[in-house]
């Protein structure tokens, strides 16, 4: 057991080992005095927010980018509280807004919505984020600033949760750092295998050069990671990610942890529908890792293996993870969350561990639907 303990250990630290030599190969992006030449078509699908979107309306009117350079189409999925009413009465007057109702089509609300905006967006280059989200002031500029100086077609930027409140929010901080560390790894090993729909930038030739969401329109998630897929099997040289302060999305943590739980759930379920062999890696190793941790407990407890080989093994996961996180948290001016990191840090193997176990298993509520297996 004990042999069987050091393969996997040794395993998951090349992998997160390696994830950390990438973080580090992504250079930060300065953004300088460039003058913007790129115009964007903003995409924000919604679905009763109205509890949030007054911080995205805020951050849209206080964006640095020339007026006329940019729209922002909203996508209606049939909300049933006061978000339609906020945005018409926030946007009145903003000849760039425009609202429109999703065109259902697939199994997937998300996908659609985006489909219906680029159906009718103006400008070539479409850039997708969440009605939960606080866009930074230099945003577009951002965006716009690496397109120049960049030969890309496809951009992913970071996205971070807002600063927790309470021990909940931070155990998601952490967990969602832990992802962005990632994320950030893949581009700088070349082997992406993360991004995240709440910040991210194609040109709608794109979208139609790989066939949009055509082959995954029936998986309820993944506008994000399966468009990444796509696009590294076509056009893997034209593939960037903006690693940059100005260009952070801020969202928010789940409230409940039964929120978290079916978000978690939504986002494992279509891991088996990757096609990125490293992605479907990534996630067998991690899971084996912490399914290990949870089984030597076990073990220990049993008095079969000594409680010191379970000892060095937690000490050796919580120092590499450390290290990609801490990493990330540097870039994002999120150290404050490291408060709660062992807590953190001894739960996740349960937390990972039931999570993928029910992602095989059930399914999922989201946005007031409900997504079988």
């Amino acid at each position: 057991m004990t042999l069987v303990a050091v393969i996997i250990v040794l395993v998951y630290l090349v992998f997160i080992g390696s994830l950390v030599l990438g973080f580090g190969k992504v250079r930060t992006f300065t953004l300088g005095e460039l003058k913007p030449v790129t115009k964007f078509s903003i995409i924000v699908p919604f679905r009763n927010e109205q509890k949030h979107l007054e911080n995205l309306l805020r951050s849209i009117d206080r964006l640095n980018y020339p007026k006329n350079m940019f729209e922002v189409i909203f996508v209606d999925d049939t909300s049933t509280d006061a978000s339609l009413e906020i945005i018409k009465k926030a946007t009145k007057n903003l000849e760039f807004t425009t609202i429109v109702p999703n065109n259902r089509i697939s199994g997937s609300p998300k996908k659609d919505a985006i489909v219906t905006a680029l159906a009718q967006a103006k400008y070539d280059w479409a850039i997708t984020t969440d009605a939960d989200c606080e866009l930074p002031k230099f945003w577009l500029d951002s965006f716009d600033a690496y397109i120049q100086q960049h030969d890309v077609v496809f951009v992913a930027a970071p996205v971070v949760y807002s600063e927790g409140r309470n021990l909940l929010d931070r155990f998601q901080e952490l967990d969602f750092l832990s992802l962005q560390g990632a994320t950030i790894g893949g581009f700088g090993l070349g082997l992406p295998f993360l991004c995240n729909g709440a910040n991210m930038a194609y040109t709608k030739k794109l979208f139609f050069d790989v066939d949009g969401f055509k082959g995954n329109q029936h998986i309820g998630s993944g506008d994000d990671i399966f468009m990444l897929e796509k696009v590294l099997r076509k056009f893997p040289e034209k593939t960037g990610y903006l690693k940059c302060a100005q260009a952070i999305v801020t969202t928010n943590p789940q409230p409940s942890i039964g929120a978290l739980f079916s978000q978690r759930i939504r986002w494992a379920a279509k891991t088996g529908s990757y096609q990125n062999l490293f992605g479907k890696l990534s996630g067998i190793i991690i899971f084996l890792m912490n399914g290990a941790l949870l089984v030597f407990l076990l073990l220990a407890l049993a008095g079969i293996i000594k409680f010191k080989v379970l000892l060095h093994l937690l000490c050796i996961k919580f120092g590499i993870d450390f290290l990609l996180i801490f990493k990330a948290a540097q870039f994002m001016d999120r150290t404050n969350a490291f408060r709660t990191y062992l807590i953190a840090a001894m739960a996740y193997p349960f937390f990972v561990t039931f999570v993928t176990i029910a992602s095989v298993f059930t399914g999922y509520k989201w946005k007031g639907r409900h997504y079988g297996k």
